[in-house]
This record gives structure tokens, C-alpha cells and sequence, in this order.
């Protein structure tokens, strides 16, 4: 079974999102998947550098939804959930728990394997957003002096190569983005979500422009926020920022 979109393949690259931006000022509007075996200037969020050396898969989605900014920004938390049905595909089988650290860290067993970087790459007068859906997962390999935990799908039993891992991630995107319909299906992806959240009901820290907020992760905002019980019992949303266990 094929692919859903065409494929652009590197063996090496910058970044899978920097050439999205490349080729949308081409004019490329998707569907399109660009993967490479090797990055040198990969990125995670908040502009940091996302280890990538051969045997993991580096990919990004691109294409256009007919929809604002501001909703394409939930595509996130579609793709986490479709990180995690693919983890699940690959690992053998009752392994667990795969968990999603806000907003979009998919985690096993408490360490991290997998990044996304969704990224807007073009917008046009007539309402669409075309969006590069940059993804990371750790199949051989995992970074070392990280300060989290983070782990490799095959340290766990997990065995695909990069490209068969795109099969799989391939079909649950598909499956994902038919439940979430361009938002107007965001309460079945934040129901979801929710179920797989780390630490909900946890306290928590968020640190924002240098400023420290504690409080109890009590839910995931219909905009994405993290809604933060504060010692209070006022809410506080949190849309960025840095978010961790105290």
C-alpha cells in the first residue's frame, strides 16, 4: 500500500522543514512528504537543535487546509495522537504506557521519543494555510546529555526502518486528520488527547517570558491552552512556554 502524498526523499539536509519553506515559496502546496536519513540542522521547538543522525525517521507533511491560522495551529495535537497509533503499531505487542506531554511530546514510559515542529509555510487571500507538519521519531537512535529522558522505539522491541515507519505514521495522519476535519472536529482530538495527557491532574510549572507559573494541569483548552489550576483556584491558560513538572 502506497503512500497518500508524493514523496521527496533526502540522504542528507538541513532540515525537512527548512526545505517545506524552500519549496513554498516555490509554490508547492502539498500534499507532499519530504523525508532525509540525515540532517544537520534539524529543529525542535523553541528553536532548538533536534539530533539526527541515520536510522530514525525525519519527515515532514506538507499540505493546504482551508482554514485560518489560528486552527491550523491544533494540528499538533492531531499529529501526536498519530505518533502515538503509530509507536503502538510497532512496538510488540501491550507495550506501554505512550503518553503526550503538552503540547505535542510523545513519550514512553516517561521518556520522550519523538518531537513536532508544525510550522505555517504559506497563506493565500482566499482563507487557506498551507502548513509544514515537521515530525521526528527516534527509531535506533536516541540523543544523550538531553535534560529529559528521552529513549528509541528499538530499545523497546520496536523494529522498522525509517521508511516503513513512514507507511505507518502515513495511514494514522490520514485516520487523525478525517476525525479533526480542519477543527470542526477538534473536540473528538481534544477528548482523545486528554485521555493520553502526561501528568494531568499533576502539578506543574510554566515558565513564560522569564516568568514562573505553578499550578495543577487540569485541562486542554478548545484553543490548545494548557489550563493551569492556580493555588487560587483561578484558571490560567497557557498557550507557550516552557511547561515541566516542579
Amino acid at each position: 500500500m502506497g503512500l497518500s502524498a508524493r514523496l521527496l526523499h533526502f540522504e542528507a539536509i538541513d532540515s525537512t522543514n527548512a526545505e517545506a519553506h524552500r519549496l513554498a515559496r516555490e509554490g508547492e502546496r502539498g500534499p507532499l512528504w519530504i523525508i532525509a536519513d540525515l540532517q544537520s540542522q534539524g529543529r525542535g521547538r523553541l528553536g532548538r537543535h533536534w539530533v539526527s543522525e541515520p536510522g530514525n525517521l525525519y519527515a515532514t507533511f506538507v499540505f493546504t487546509l482551508e482554514c485560518t491560522t489560528l486552527t491550523a495551529s491544533q494540528i499538533g495535537f492531531v499529529a501526536a495522537l498519530a505518533i502515538r497509533d503509530t509507536a503502538l503499531a510497532l512496538l510488540p505487542r501491550g507495550f506501554g504506557p505512550i503518553m503526550i506531554k503538552w503540547p505535542n511530546d510523545v513519550q514512553l514510559a516517561g521518556a520522550k521519543f519523538a518531537g513536532i515542529l508544525p510550522e505555517t509555510v504559506a497563506q493565500s487571500g482566499d482563507g487557506r494555510t498551507t502548513v509544514a507538519l515537521g515530525m521526528g521519531l527516534n527509531l535506533a537512535h536516541a540523543p544523550e546529555g538531553t535534560p529529559y529522558p528521552v529513549t528509541s522505539l528499538m530499545r523497546h522491541g520496536a523494529r522498522a526502518t525509517p521508511r516503513e515507519c513512514l507507511d505507518v505514521l502515513d495511514r494514522s495522519l490520514a485516520h487523525w486528520l478525517a476525525v479533526w476535519r480542519e477543527g470542526r472536529g477538534f473536540a473528538d482530538i481534544r477528548a482523545n488527547w486528554l485521555s493520553y495527557a502526561a501528568g494531568l491532574g499533576q502539578e506543574f510549572r510554566a515558565v513564560i517570558n522569564q516568568n514562573e507559573v505553578r499550578g495543577r494541569f487540569a485541562d486542554l483548552g478548545d484553543d490548545g491552552a494548557m489550563i493551569l489550576t492556580l493555588p487560587d483556584g483561578s484558571l490560567k491558560p497557557i498557550h507557550s512556554g516552557e511547561v515541566r513538572r516542579p
